[in-house]
């Protein structure tokens, strides 16, 4: 759906205040009374019961948590931590980067058809053709033409890596990157979404602080007005590329991202991108998951739903309980958020990365298997993966049907080469 959906708005904005801790039952109650004299609402219906019944409401008091969206508190939860950074030569940050943008693309064809499917869903589907589990990119079955999210990513008709969202936001990142260096501010980021990015072709909370950048509000209320999304997916799938350009300076890279995801998220939406940013960040200094999961957490506020999150995906694996088990769990515990939420999609990024162990086939046919945000899961375990292991170590029916190639919506850029991409970003490193 193009148009935002006012009756949407107001139901998914009551389930995010809940989750943030607040005391919504009496409200839920008014809107119960307020469709009975509005079968149908519109934008004013929408504004008129946020301003009147959404705003001031209490806190659960049993609500453990604290979840800032200011970068001082965030640091003031955290342990933000520096570490020795190394100088890496031109072509060994390209040789990760490279492989970093293979492995994104290909983390993302193989999600790509089945996004939004359940994990059971996808087992179903490969169980036609008589596989157990996933190893490659999907076949294609007849009688799901109507459920399959798009027929290029098969693996008899892939043949490059296709437009998709997660694949645009590392390039809006370089614009970002290019036309304003690392000092950009929020305000930049909006700036470079309005000129590069079609409202019809961004989604939930990046949609919603699209709107409110064309209505003139300005950051961080961008990401606060009537953006139910706010602590969705959007942000995380968007800092890869500050990780890349941050070798071994995850403070650096979690700023970066800071300031991005704060366009469009608050809280665990911001956390998100500020993790992945950090953890691909020291992936150029440690290449055990176990430590570097641990290690990206110093950047999150130990306060939050986030790092509890992480935190227990870390205590499975060391329990070594086998995957499926550790996937019941995941999905037992984190299984109420919806499918394109930061905290259920991140636990199973790391849960790949995690029972993956360094295989980049197996983490990233993990990561997609889980179910949900598949293309987005997939393409940052595949990011993860390809910067830990170089581009020359990835699995060559992994890279080949991808023959080099990229297409994006971002103008300039809408069929390039992986390779000259590459490039391209290794050049932003001073």
């Amino acid at each position: 759906m193009i148009f935002e959906d006012p009756k949407l708005l107001i139901e998914d904005e009551l389930k995010q205040l809940e989750e943030e801790g607040y005391i919504i039952s009496d409200v839920a109650d008014s809107y119960k009374w307020y469709l009975l004299n509005r079968p149908t609402l519109n934008w004013k219906d929408t504004l008129h019961f946020y301003n009147f019944y959404l705003n001031n409401l209490e806190k659960d008091p049993n609500f453990k948590y604290n979840e800032p969206s200011e970068i001082d508190e965030i640091k003031s939860n955290s342990k933000f931590k520096s570490y020795n950074n190394q100088n890496f030569s031109e072509e060994a940050i390209y040789e990760k980067i490279y492989g970093a943008l293979l492995g994104r693309a290909a983390g993302c064809m193989l999600g790509k058809p089945v996004e939004g499917w359940k994990r059971e869903e996808i087992l179903e589907y490969l169980s036609k053709v008589g596989e157990s589990s996933l190893t490659y990119y999907f076949p294609f079955v007849e009688g799901y033409e109507n459920k399959i999210r798009t027929e290029e990513c098969f693996r008899n008709t892939l043949n490059k890596a296709v437009r998709d969202d997660d694949l645009d936001y590392p390039i809006i990142g370089l614009k970002i990157l290019e036309e304003y260096g690392t000092e950009f501010s929020t305000k930049n980021v909006g700036k470079i979404w309005l000129e590069n990015l079609p409202f019809g072709l961004v989604y939930t909370a990046e949609r919603a602080a699209y709107r409110n950048l064309v209505n003139s509000l300005i950051p961080p209320e961008t990401a606060r007005f009537i953006n139910p999304y706010r602590e969705w997916i959007g942000a995380q799938i968007r800092g890869d590329i500050f990780g890349w350009i941050s070798p071994s300076d995850p403070i650096k890279a979690a700023y970066l991202a800071y300031k991005d995801a704060s366009l469009s998220h608050v809280k665990n939406g911001i956390y998100g991108e500020m993790y992945i940013s950090a953890l691909l960040s020291l992936a150029y200094i440690i290449d055990e998951p176990p430590e570097l999961i641990q290690e990206s957490l110093n950047f999150i506020p130990e306060t939050s739903r986030f790092h509890e999150a992480i935190s227990f995906v870390l205590e499975l694996y060391e329990r070594r309980i086998d995957f499926e088990a550790a996937w019941e769990e995941v999905n037992k515990n984190f299984g109420k958020y919806h499918f394109v939420h930061t905290i259920n999609n991140a636990c199973f990024v790391v849960l790949a990365l995690l029972y993956g162990e360094k295989n980049f086939e197996r983490t990233v046919c993990l990561a997609v298997e889980c179910g949900c945000d598949t293309d987005c899961n997939g393409a940052t375990a595949g990011s993860i993966l390809g910067l830990l292991l170089g581009y020359k170590n990835l699995p060559e029916r992994w890279v080949s049907p991808l023959n080099d190639t990229l297409e994006s919506l971002v103008p300039g850029f809408q069929r390039v080469k992986i390779s000259d991409l590459a490039r391209r970003i290794t050049n932003l490193i001073s």
